[in-house]
């Protein structure tokens, strides 16, 4: 489980295609502290386990599933990415409950910025958008914001604003991202939940 507070920004030095899966080798600091075998570690939202460790860079193995349903299939050398390690039973959970399992895959339509912040829309696909509620929580390639506005529900091009304070768009890949980019998002599990629950009691 994760918060969607980042960490840190990495970099993908190594993308290395084996067919049905890729290998990605990323070099972090801060996200490696305390890290062994097998813990996980989200890159850009999605969960994926720490495979090998050498010299400050990190290996993990991802799926096709993987690739396809989210954006890390058009990650290349060199690319920035999100990264936080899973908390613990003493973390606080600054953001909200993130799983690192990606729902769907945006893409940015505007980046607005103004003087102390940046809004940002975010075009959603609308099997995602169904789950999204004004002023709840979103994650946008592993980062946990707020949605700060909403399309309406019959909507047929449906989209999510967030505004970015500075803090964000630094310490975040946000901060570069331009209209067109491709984004990891996850909506909150609990709205799942309830939509599976109130389905099976109907």
């Amino acid at each position: 489980m994760f918060t969607g507070i980042v960490e840190e920004v990495g970099t993908l030095v190594v993308r290395d295609d084996q067919g049905d899966s890729a290998r990605l080798r990323v070099r972090s600091t801060t996200t490696l502290e305390g890290v062994a075998l097998g813990d996980s570690i989200a890159v850009n939202g999605v969960c994926l386990t720490v495979t090998g460790i050498e010299d400050g860079v990190w290996s993990t193995d991802v799926m096709a599933e993987t690739l396809r349903r989210s954006s890390l299939g058009a990650l290349t050398d060199g690319d920035p990415v999100n990264l936080e390690r899973a908390v613990t039973a003493g973390t606080r959970l600054g953001g909200h409950i993130v799983q690192g399992h990606v729902d769907g895959v945006g893409t940015i339509a505007s980046v607005s910025p103004s003087e102390h912040w940046t809004v940002v829309r975010v075009a959603l696909p609308a099997d995602v958008a169904r789950y999204v509620v004004e002023k709840g929580s979103i994650t946008v390639d592993g980062v946990s914001l707020t949605v700060s506005a909403l399309s309406e529900v019959q909507d047929p091009e449906p989209w999510l604003e967030v505004s970015l304070i500075p803090t964000t768009l630094r310490e975040t890949t946000l901060g570069a991202r331009t209209p067109g980019d491709r984004v990891n998002l996850e909506v909150d599990v609990i709205a799942k939940y309830v939509e599976r629950l109130m389905g099976a009691r109907a």
